[in-house]
């Protein structure tokens, strides 16, 4: 009996590999269909179609449970550590009441979904975007468009060059927002509320 289990999974390590012998021709093939095959995952998981998210079925109708809250407005959304992407953002904007959305640690989160956010503009007053991987400057700049907002985190978003200097670009394009980011613009701005003013010293007589 020791030897069958080993033999068993030599066999079916065999056919796997001739699977892939068989169906690519160089590495390359293989890394495009692994790719493709993570994308199709985040694609699905986006499709919120379980019981997270109460959606219309596919002709349109809701269920009876959704008739129960359609009027309740939703004003805060906690999509910290989600696989939302570009096209999952669809489940968000529909939101027009909303106020709070974290989207901290989303790893597919970048640049141009911060460019569809200015649909949320008349109502979103607090984003955190924090440990964001794939947001840059560009994606930061998008964000004019909201100028309601009231709080927005943008720390650890390792993406952005300069992050210091970006924080207080980004507190001068919404001057009336408080802009979390990095330790460097916080303790650069604690350093000039400490100085003392500039007073001058009296001519020798």
């Amino acid at each position: 009996m020791s030897t069958v289990a080993p033999e068993s999974n030599r066999r079916k390590g065999g056919k796997l590999l001739q699977f892939l012998a068989d169906r690519f021709y160089d590495v390359e093939a293989l890394r495009d269909y692994l790719f493709r095959k993570q994308v199709s995952k985040v694609h699905q998981k986006n499709r919120f179609r379980g019981k997270e998210w109460i959606r219309s079925n596919g002709r349109g109708h809701s269920t009876l449970e959704f008739l129960h809250f359609q009027a309740v407005p939703v004003e805060a959304v906690d999509a910290s550590d989600c696989a939302i992407n570009y096209q999952g953002l669809d489940n968000l904007l529909a939101l027009k009441e909303l106020q709070s959305l974290s989207l901290q640690r989303c790893p597919h989160v970048d640049d141009w979904c911060l460019s569809r956010l200015y649909q949320l503009a008349d109502s979103l007053q607090e984003l955190s975007l924090a440990g964001c991987p794939q947001i840059s400057e560009r994606g930061l700049a998008c964000l004019h468009h909201l100028q309601n907002l009231r709080r927005l985190d943008i720390s650890d978003l390792p993406a952005v060059s300069n992050p210091g200097l970006t924080q207080i670009l980004v507190e001068e394009m919404l001057p009336n927002c408080e802009v979390q980011g990095a330790d460097w613009a916080q303790g650069l701005k604690l350093g000039l509320e400490e100085q003392p003013p500039n007073t001058a010293s009296p001519m020798p007589a």
